[in-house]
C-alpha cells in the first residue's frame, strides 16, 4: 500500500464569519522516493498538494532543478544540495504558514536557482559545487561598501551644514545614479561581446560551409575521420572561452555538444585545462569521455549502433 500524508486545510469560515480549522478529508500520498531527501523541508508544503495536477508540476520542477544543480555538485550530493535551498528560501519567508500558494512558491520562488554575480555556481552567494561562500560576492560587497563611504565622505564634505537626514538622502541619490549607471555601461559592453561573438560564428559558419558529398561508411571508423558540423564544432576555433559568463541555457548546450562530440571535451582540456573542462562539462561527463577512450572496442564521437 501507498505511504501518504495527512494533511490539514486552510482556515474555512463558518456560516457567521468565525473561521474553524478541520482536517481534509482526503490524504496526499508521499513524494516519489527519489525526491523525498529533496523535498524534506516542504513537507507541509506538498501535503496541500491535494490535486495530482499539481503534484506533477511540482516534481516535474524539482526533477529538473535536481538535473541542474547535479551538473555542478553531482548526483549524490544534489538533493542535498537543493534541500538546503528550499529551507533558507522557506525560513526566509517565515514559516509554510505564510505561504498562501505551495504551487507557485515552489515553482517560482522556493526552487530556482538565484545567481547574484557572474558566476553560474553562484546561488544566493553560495557556491553550487562546493556549498563555500561565493568570492565574487563577497568581491562585489566589498566594492559597494567602498564605495558606499566615499560618497558618504564626498556628501559630508559637500553638505557641512545639512543634517544627517539631508545628507543621508543626498547619499541614497548618488548611489543609485551611480549603480544605475554601471549597470547601464554593463549592459552595454555585454551586448557589444555577444555582437561580436555572433558574427565571428557568422564568419566561421560561412567560411566552413561546403558541399556534403554522401559516402558509405564502414561498419568501424576512427574517431578522427569525424568533423563537427559548424554548429557543433569545439571552442577552439572561437573566441576565449569565460565559464563565468556563461549563461545556464549556454552551459546545457555544451554539454549536449560534449555528449553528441566527446572530442568537444579533448578540445576544451587542450585549450583551458582539465579543470576548467570539469567546471564545464562536470567531472563525471569527463570521467566518462576518458575511460571510453582507453577503451580500443569503443569509437569516440560516433554511433556505430544500427550501422
Amino acid at each position: 500500500m501507498g505511504e501518504f500524508i495527512h494533511a490539514t486545510s486552510a482556515l474555512r469560515p463558518r456560516a457567521g464569519g468565525v473561521h474553524q480549522g478541520g482536517p481534509q478529508l482526503g490524504k496526499v500520498p508521499l513524494p516519489p522516493a527519489d525526491l523525498r531527501a529533496a523535498l524534506a523541508p516542504v513537507d507541509m508544503l506538498w501535503a496541500r498538494l491535494d490535486h495530482p495536477y499539481t503534484r506533477r508540476l511540482v516534481e516535474a520542477a524539482v526533477r529538473s532543478e535536481l538535473a541542474t544543480v547535479a551538473g555542478f555538485a553531482g548526483r549524490d550530493d544534489a538533493p542535498q544540495v537543493l534541500s538546503g535551498r528550499l529551507a533558507r528560501r522557506l525560513l526566509a519567508q517565515g514559516s509554510p504558514r505564510t505561504v498562501t500558494d505551495p504551487v507557485g512558491w515552489m515553482i517560482r520562488r522556493g526552487l530556482p536557482q538565484r545567481r547574484s554575480c557572474g558566476d553560474v555556481r553562484c546561488d544566493e552567494g553560495l557556491l553550487l559545487d562546493s556549498g563555500r561562500e561565493c568570492a565574487t560576492c563577497e568581491d562585489i560587497m566589498s566594492a559597494r561598501r567602498t564605495q558606499r563611504c566615499k560618497v558618504v565622505r564626498a556628501v559630508a564634505a559637500a553638505m557641512p551644514l545639512a543634517s544627517d537626514t539631508e545628507r543621508r538622502t543626498e547619499a541614497e541619490q548618488r548611489l543609485h545614479k551611480a549603480v544605475t549607471a554601471e549597470a547601464r555601461a554593463k549592459a552595454d559592453y555585454w551586448q557589444q561581446v555577444k555582437a561580436l561573438r555572433h558574427a565571428h560564428r557568422s564568419t566561421l559558419r560561412a567560411e566552413d560551409a561546403e558541399p556534403v558529398i554522401p559516402v558509405v561508411l564502414p561498419a568501424m571508423r576512427p574517431a578522427a575521420v569525424l568533423k563537427p558540423d559548424a554548429e557543433n564544432r569545439p571552442a577552439v576555433d572561437e573566441a576565449p572561452l569565460i565559464l563565468e559568463d556563461l549563461t545556464p541555457d549556454e552551459i546545457i548546450t555544451w554539454r549536449a555538444r560534449a555528449e553528441r562530440h566527446h572530442q568537444v571535451v579533448f578540445d576544451h582540456i587542450d585549450v583551458y585545462g582539465e579543470s576548467s573542462a570539469r567546471r564545464l562539462f562536470t567531472n563525471q561527463s569527463v570521467d566518462r569521455v576518458q575511460r571510453l577512450a582507453s577503451a580500443r572496442h569503443l569509437t569516440l564521437g560516433s554511433a556505430i549502433w544500427g550501422q
